[in-house]
């Protein structure tokens, strides 16, 4: 009842717009009409007490105002109402995870940690008896590309529109992930996987020289001191590195190059879109970009015995298995670093990253034996120590420049 009283439409008194009232309220108001002129000639009650201030002139809506008991007895039940919402808002119950949401960010990087161990295990388990680089990465980006398009059927996410515009600004960013992707790949089937983490812990020496030469964005001294144990420690593991080779070392400073003008691309390529729409494009574009190369280097010898070998070693149930689940790690702890990188601040994201390549080094040693010299494990920790130095310096630089622009 009060809903419709509250909703009827209004009359006219005098030529003054009023709310339409119970029979009783129109007789007072006909039996004071002489004086409604006067009555909007000055304000009517104050502000505090409800009135609307329009036009110069204050009204208050008799209905809601007056204090007249079949007026109260009509808005009682609005008020409970109110109050009945006012107590259901102010109770509502938070889930066990949305009071503890450290769990769920320790969650998340305990699965980054998990899925990126595992995986760069079993890629070098594979490589160990299938030692066909740009296949297998052309198989990671597959398996992944059909991960997201699995996904987008069935709406998790919502596949976002991409068109001409988009296109062209993630091009550059899919062949440098390309690029990167593929020499990684070339540089762990050549040398011990803790090798090329090793000489891969030298991307921001380049991610720093880019900004400062390519860019011309000015680094500050103490990052550029920050990076000099990364490149001593680096050295000296190389020196002494049991697994050594040309080709995994090479192959590993064109992916940190490849990675670092990545990530130039991507400052340029910023849209609207969300983060797992935008690593499903270019995993998309990134597998047309790697198809190519396997095909024209390694197309021949699998086809001529690779496949037949591997299949021979480790049975075909084996074979396809390790490939699928490969290429599924690779896409999942990927996704899992950006999810994590969106629940947290930049610096934990950065001591995060380091604290994984140090658990990659290490579960790969422990796992395949690889024996390394007593300067290149000093090496290694010397790199590490600079780069989690290096990370730490570069995210309070940041958060005091976004904390500059808020001020």
């Amino acid at each position: 009842m009060e809903s419709r009283v509250l909703l009827r439409a209004t009359a006219t008194v005098n030529g003054v717009p009023q709310l339409r009232r119970p029979i009783r309220a129109i007789n007072r108001q006909f039996s004071t009409a002489s004086s409604s002129f006067t009555a909007l000639a000055k304000p009517i009650g104050s502000i505090g007490q409800g009135g609307n201030l329009i036009s110069g002139r204050q009204l208050r809506p008799v209905l809601l105002l007056d204090s007249s008991p079949e007026k109260r007895e009509i808005l009682k039940p609005v008020r409970a109402a109110a109050a009945e919402g006012g107590d259901s808002a102010g109770e509502t119950k938070v889930g066990f995870l949305g009071k503890y949401p450290w769990l769920v960010t320790g969650f998340f990087f305990f699965m980054w940690y998990f899925l990126n161990v595992i995986f760069n295990i079993l890629n070098k388990k594979i490589y160990n008896y299938f030692p066909y680089p740009y296949f297998v990465s052309v198989i990671h980006l597959f398996v992944g590309v059909v991960y997201c398009l699995v996904s987008w059927s069935v709406g998790l996410p919502k596949r976002a529109p991409i068109n001409s515009d988009i296109l062209k600004v993630l091009i550059p960013v899919a062949v440098c992930h390309a690029i990167g992707h593929v020499t990684s790949n070339v540089s762990f089937a050549a040398v011990a996987v803790s090798f090329t983490h090793t000489i891969k812990a030298l991307e921001p020496f380049f991610n720093a020289s880019a900004s400062q030469f390519l860019l011309g964005q000015p680094i500050p001294i103490t990052l550029w001191l920050s990076l000099a144990p990364v490149v001593l420690g680096v050295a000296m593991a190389s020196l002494t590195e049991l697994s050594f080779n040309w080709l995994g070392f090479i192959s590993a400073m064109i992916s940190n190059i490849s990675f670092t003008y990545r990530s130039i691309f991507s400052k340029k390529a910023m849209t609207d879109m969300d983060s797992t729409n935008v690593y499903a494009y270019i995993s998309i574009i990134a597998l047309f970009v790697c198809l190519p190369p396997a095909i024209i280097v390694e197309g021949p010898q699998l086809l001529k015995h690779g496949f037949n070998d591997a299949i021979a070693k480790v049975g075909m149930t084996k074979f396809i298995s390790d490939l699928f689940w490969v290429g599924m790690f690779y896409h999942l702890y990927n996704q899992l670093a950006t999810n994590t990188l969106e629940r947290v601040a930049p610096l934990t994201h950065a001591v995060g990253n380091v604290l994984k390549r140090v658990f990659v080094i290490g579960f790969s040693i422990v796992i395949f034996g690889n024996k390394i010299s007593t300067q290149t494990g000093i090496g290694t920790g010397i790199a590490i120590a600079g780069v989690a130095l290096y990370s730490v310096i570069k995210a309070k630089i940041e958060e005091e420049k976004r904390q500059g622009k808020t001020a």
